[in-house]
Protein backbone atom coordinates (compact mmCIF):
# COMPACT_ATOMS: atom_id res chain seq x y z
CA UNK A 1 0.00 0.00 0.00
CA UNK A 2 1.35 3.32 -0.47
CA UNK A 3 1.86 6.52 1.49
CA UNK A 4 -0.69 8.50 -0.54
CA UNK A 5 -3.18 6.01 0.17
CA UNK A 6 -2.74 5.46 3.79
CA UNK A 7 -2.77 9.37 4.36
CA UNK A 8 -5.76 9.60 2.16
CA UNK A 9 -7.47 6.76 4.27
CA UNK A 10 -6.61 8.94 7.09
CA UNK A 11 -7.81 11.86 6.55
CA UNK A 12 -11.00 10.28 5.46
CA UNK A 13 -11.65 8.80 8.89
CA UNK A 14 -10.40 12.16 10.79
CA UNK A 15 -13.18 14.02 8.28
CA UNK A 16 -15.78 11.55 8.97
CA UNK A 17 -15.02 12.08 12.87
CA UNK A 18 -15.33 15.33 12.29
CA UNK A 19 -18.69 15.27 10.19
CA UNK A 20 -20.32 13.11 13.27
CA UNK A 21 -19.27 15.68 15.42
CA UNK A 22 -20.46 18.51 13.24
CA UNK A 23 -23.97 16.85 12.42
CA UNK A 24 -24.51 15.94 16.20
CA UNK A 25 -23.19 18.60 17.81
CA UNK A 26 -23.95 18.17 21.66
CA UNK A 27 -27.28 16.12 20.67
CA UNK A 28 -27.96 12.88 22.53
CA UNK A 29 -28.60 9.87 19.77
CA UNK A 30 -32.04 8.19 20.46
CA UNK A 31 -31.98 5.11 23.19
CA UNK A 32 -32.25 2.27 20.78
CA UNK A 33 -29.59 3.86 18.61
CA UNK A 34 -27.24 4.51 21.16
CA UNK A 35 -27.36 1.00 22.72
CA UNK A 36 -26.80 -0.24 18.89
CA UNK A 37 -23.59 2.09 19.00
CA UNK A 38 -22.14 1.32 22.15
CA UNK A 39 -22.29 -2.97 21.42
CA UNK A 40 -20.49 -2.27 18.02
CA UNK A 41 -16.79 -2.68 18.74
CA UNK A 42 -17.96 -5.60 20.86
CA UNK A 43 -19.34 -7.53 17.39
CA UNK A 44 -16.25 -5.74 15.72
CA UNK A 45 -13.73 -7.38 17.13
CA UNK A 46 -14.73 -11.00 16.91
CA UNK A 47 -15.43 -10.77 13.46
CA UNK A 48 -12.10 -8.76 12.89
CA UNK A 49 -10.51 -11.79 14.81
CA UNK A 50 -12.45 -14.56 12.79
CA UNK A 51 -11.77 -12.93 9.23
CA UNK A 52 -7.94 -13.06 9.79
CA UNK A 53 -7.47 -16.14 11.63
CA UNK A 54 -10.29 -18.41 9.21
CA UNK A 55 -9.56 -16.77 5.70
CA UNK A 56 -6.68 -16.60 3.85
CA UNK A 57 -7.22 -15.25 -0.41
CA UNK A 58 -10.62 -15.60 -0.34
CA UNK A 59 -10.78 -18.93 0.69
CA UNK A 60 -11.65 -20.61 3.98
CA UNK A 61 -8.83 -22.28 5.87
CA UNK A 62 -8.33 -23.82 9.15
CA UNK A 63 -4.90 -24.13 10.33
CA UNK A 64 -2.35 -23.02 12.65
CA UNK A 65 -3.72 -19.52 13.46
CA UNK A 66 -7.13 -20.93 14.36
CA UNK A 67 -5.54 -23.48 17.14
CA UNK A 68 -3.49 -20.70 18.35
CA UNK A 69 -6.77 -18.31 18.78
CA UNK A 70 -9.24 -21.38 20.20
CA UNK A 71 -6.25 -21.83 22.66
CA UNK A 72 -6.29 -18.01 23.83
CA UNK A 73 -9.89 -18.27 23.73
CA UNK A 74 -10.18 -21.30 26.50
CA UNK A 75 -7.27 -18.82 28.36
CA UNK A 76 -9.29 -15.71 28.20
CA UNK A 77 -12.57 -17.88 29.36
CA UNK A 78 -10.44 -19.41 32.31
CA UNK A 79 -9.50 -15.70 32.95
CA UNK A 80 -5.93 -16.03 32.83
CA UNK A 81 -3.57 -13.19 33.14
CA UNK A 82 -3.47 -11.34 29.66
CA UNK A 83 0.00 -12.12 29.08
CA UNK A 84 -0.40 -15.57 29.89
CA UNK A 85 -3.18 -15.47 27.21
CA UNK A 86 -1.24 -13.80 24.11
CA UNK A 87 1.77 -16.39 25.36
CA UNK A 88 -0.43 -19.36 25.13
CA UNK A 89 -1.94 -18.43 22.06
CA UNK A 90 1.38 -17.92 20.33
CA UNK A 91 2.80 -21.13 21.76
CA UNK A 92 0.34 -23.49 20.52
CA UNK A 93 0.61 -21.77 17.22
CA UNK A 94 4.35 -22.29 17.08
CA UNK A 95 3.71 -25.72 18.24
CA UNK A 96 1.03 -26.80 15.71
CA UNK A 97 3.35 -24.92 12.70
CA UNK A 98 6.49 -27.16 14.09
CA UNK A 99 4.47 -30.34 14.19
CA UNK A 100 2.80 -29.63 10.55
Amino acid sequence: MSWTAIVVLAAGAYGFKVLGLVVLGGRQLPAPLARCVALLPAALLPALIAVQTLTTDDRWVLDARAAGVGAAVVAAWRRAPFPVVILLGAGVTAAVRALA
